[in-house]
């Protein structure tokens, strides 16, 4: 890129004072082809002050022009070196700079195709583009992912046929505004006065074949009057006096430093806009930026010293309305969101179902391009090493620019974003815990014991004897407690207690059951001992009671971790996450101490914590004693399906999946727009109640807090009730034969015959117990018979039957009984 192609010299015919009436100017122009029309602009300028008189109107301009060879130092100073190598220290990117020629243009872009770098500055001489756009079409480097920024102010004097109908991002500067009025009339003056003033063919052909006027004819013509307008000034306001002057000598003229200083005082609108200068340099312009489009190129934006750059028109960069590209669009598997079918009747993006095939499909459909889908080739969404700084997954593909979309559970994060770009979420979620559903206490025959634990149990029954013991020698102590057995006995006095031992116990657990009691407490020490007693015994039936309910009702669950706190705190559980996504990120780099905690437990286990799909998590969640940390939207679709897992906690934080893009592609913002259509008309929210509630692959999870309101209680769980009941039954039955048995032995023995007491026993009676009776044991257990027969007869008997022992040594008196041994 040329600054300028000329080099203006000022020469004074000697004069006494004032402007002389000739002023010569100097210029120095480049031989090299196609450089005539700052040459035409210089001569047209000196032809127009002239006819103009009212800046110098006493005064004539003459020029002088020399041409100097295209390889000298003049040309050479004007290389744009090292202006680019500023530039490059202004970004914070990698930068490859390239100096070429025409010979190593292709050589140069085949360079920068193959590292994939996509944003190429262009900074060349004007005469060599038409070669370098050739070689732009032969590499196929016209798409609409690259963009080319030029550096030249006159893109619009350039061939750009082949360029407008491939979407490819061409921008650059223009300083001379064309439609201007007085910018156009000026064209038109000079293609007048080449033509008539000048025989040369050359002029004559470019002019007539040049509809723009390009920057550096203008800023010469602008220079001129510049110049012309600084020496007018300086008239005005001193006294000059020139001289001739010698370039032999190194004597310079005394007024150039005043004219300098006007010059730069100079305002005055020109063909290159506003023109006004400020310790020497240009200020108060302005550039406009400029964009090609299908048919034309077009104003996009301005840059101005003051306010830089300014983009009017942010749709011109990108026009998908009547686009026909495809993109290429890579995914991950995972499930709802990208499932593949495996038969071989699926090709190509048939192969693909799911959640984001469905949105990526509206979407194209919406925006309007193709797709082809396929699969990232490392299997991951994609995260920063932090050792080596390099990305993997999906964003690398996109950073490389190997992708144009990524679609997928992707979630948003600060450091992707960092390096590629993401459009509006089209879903919301967080990370939370998936977990196996906590096996419920089973139910136990004496689960009615449950309400007071063991050691309460076993406190009452220890409480329970030393209340009764302490009753019983408590009402032996105490004199009330004692009373006449026979009061109405005088000649055989005695004296009996209410609380003997057996007694004392039956009173404690009487009013320990709610029961009235036929023992009544007299003595105040008695009472105290009884009030206690009655009062604990309320507190734990009541608290019983009220526990009672709650534990047969309600499904207890056993939760070994109920957050992330718990987690964390524990060791018997192992827990990890997706290697290599967002939230294996979200936790390496969190700064909550819990977060922290988390993520050093899962580092120091490596690999087995991280795991390489989200269906090796589900699995090793299902063995138990493994907690995985995913996504809540992936959660959720997966404790529909699986009733055996569940979700333990909240939220762990708020993110969003997006469509992931590479930086500045001009797909982003159609697709963020798209995405927001489709959320206002409810259609994603449509496709997500497709593929997350559909009542055909949903499992019918039990809802306790519901079930304790309406379940009724089975023998389950009040079957040791009736056990108990059952016990005791069985337990007072053997105590009452045991009761009757030895009874039954007692009376046995003490009881006298009935000839003892019936004087009208017949002697044949006594023969005949004694024939009867020739066996003891036999005559035992004939008693035996009579005494349950009566016991178990259903009509009570008003008479006992009396005991039968006849035998001849029965029979005998006790007093001929004793003579007789």
């Amino acid at each position: 890129m040329f600054i300028a192609s000329g080099l203006l010299l000022l020469q004074f015919i000697s004069y006494a004072s004032g402007v002389p009436p000739l002023v010569r100017i100097g210029a120095i122009f480049s031989n090299q082809p196609g450089k005539y029309n700052s040459e035409m602009a210089f001569r047209y300028a000196i032809h127009k002050l002239n006819m103009d008189k009212s800046i110098l109107p006493d005064t004539t301009v003459d020029y002088y022009i020399e041409y100097v060879n295209r390889f000298d130092s003049f040309e050479t100073v004007q290389k744009g070196i090292i202006n680019l190598h500023q530039l490059s220290r202004s970004f914070n990117g990698e930068v490859h700079m390239r100096q070429v020629s025409r010979g190593s243009y292709l050589y140069a872009l085949k360079e920068f195709k193959g590292k994939e770098i996509h944003n190429i500055i262009i900074d060349t001489n004007s005469n060599d583009i038409s070669i370098l756009l050739k070689n732009i079409l032969q590499q196929q480097m016209n798409e609409y992912k690259y963009h080319y920024l030029f550096t030249s102010f006159d893109l619009e004097t350039y061939d750009l046929e082949d360029f407008k109908y491939n979407f490819v991002n061409i921008t650059s500067f223009r300083l001379v505004d064309t439609g201007d009025v007085g910018v156009k009339q000026i064209l038109k003056d000079i293609a007048f006065y080449s033509h008539h003033m000048f025989k040369n063919p050359f002029f004559n052909l470019h002019v007539k074949k040049s509809t723009i006027l390009e920057s550096e004819p203008a800023l010469m013509f602008d220079s001129v009057y510049v110049f012309a307008i600084g020496l007018q000034t300086l008239e005005q306001s001193h006294s000059l006096t020139f001289s001739n002057i010698s370039c032999d000598e190194e004597i310079p003229w005394n007024g150039g430093l005043s004219l300098i200083n006007y010059l730069n005082a100079v305002e005055w609108k020109g063909l290159t806009g506003p023109i006004q200068f400020k310790d020497g340099h240009r200020v108060q312009f302005k550039l406009d930026l400029i964009k090609l489009k299908q048919h034309s190129i077009v104003k996009v934006g301005e840059w101005t010293p003051q306010g830089h750059l300014n983009i009017t028109e942010p749709s011109m960069f990108f026009d998908a309305g009547s686009m026909n590209v495809t993109l290429v669009v890579i995914t991950i598997l995972e499930t709802p969101y990208v499932m593949m079918h495996y038969g071989k009747n699926f090709t190509g993006n048939e192969r693909f179902y799911g959640f984001c095939v469905d949105i990526l499909e509206t979407i194209s459909r919406e925006v309007g391009f193709d797709y082809i889908l396929d699969l990232v080739p490392d299997r991951k969404y994609g995260a920063k090493d932090p050792e080596t700084g390099n990305w993997n997954g999906m964003v690398a593909q996109l950073m490389k620019y190997k992708a144009d979309l990524a679609v997928g559970s992707m979630t948003i994060t600060y450091a992707r974003e960092s390096v590629i770009d993401f459009t509006k979420p089209f879903m919301n979620l967080g990370i939370s815990i998936l977990f196996k559903v906590p096996t419920s206490k089973p139910t136990r025959l004496f689960s009615f014991m449950n309400p007071l634990a063991i050691e309460i149990w076993l406190y009452v029954l220890i409480a329970y004897f030393l209340v009764s013991i302490s009753i019983y020698i408590v009402g032996k102590l105490s004199p009330i407690e004692w009373k006449c057995i026979h009061p109405c006995d005088l000649d055989n006095i005695s004296i009996g207690n209410q609380f003997s031992l057996t007694d004392s116990f039956w009173f404690t657990i009487e009013t320990l059951l709610q029961q009235s009691t036929d023992i009544h407490p007299r003595a105040m020490s008695t009472r105290i001992i009884s009030s206690t007693w009655g009062f604990f015994s309320l507190i734990i039936v009541a608290s019983y009671t009220a526990n009672l309910a709650a534990f047969l009702t309600t499904e207890r669950m056993i939760n070994p971790i109920e957050n992330a706190e718990d987690l964390a705190s524990q060791t018997e559980i192992s827990y990890g996450t997706l290697d290599s996504g967002s939230t294996m990120t979200f936790f390496r780099d969190s700064l909550i101490e819990t977060y922290k905690k988390i993520w050093r437990s899962m580092d120091n286990k490596k690999p087995s914590a991280f795991t390489t799909t989200y269906e090796d998590g589900i699995r090793r969640v299902n063995e138990g004693k493994y907690a995985f940390l995913m996504e809540s939207t992936m959660l959720d679709y997966i404790v529909q399906r699986d009733c055996n897992l569940t979700q333990i906690g909240g939220l762990l934080d708020t993110k969003g999946y997006g469509i992931a893009t590479p930086k500045g592609s001009p797909w982003r913002d159609k697709i963020s727009l798209a995405i927001l259509e489709l959320q206002e008309r409810g259609e994603i929210q449509m496709l997500y109640d497709k593929w997350w509630k559909n009542t055909d692959e949903t499992c019918t999870r039990k809802n306790t807090s519901k079930q304790s309101k309406a379940n009724s209680l089975g023998l389950e769980n009040i079957g040791g009730v009736f056990v108990v009941l059952i016990t005791g039954i069985i337990l007072a039955a053997i105590v009452a034969f045991f009761e009757f048995w030895f009874n039954f032995r007692y009376n046995y023995k003490a009881t006298p015959t009935q000839s003892v007491f019936d004087d009208k026993s017949t002697q044949d009676e006594i023969l005949e117990s004694e024939r009867t009776c020739s066996q003891p044991d036999r005559c035992f257990w004939i008693e035996i018979y009579e005494e349950l027969r009566y016991a178990s007869w259903c009509m009570n008997k008003q008479k006992r039957p009396a005991l039968r022992r006849t035998c001849s040594e029965c029979t005998i008196p006790k007093s001929q009984r004793i003579n007789k041994l």
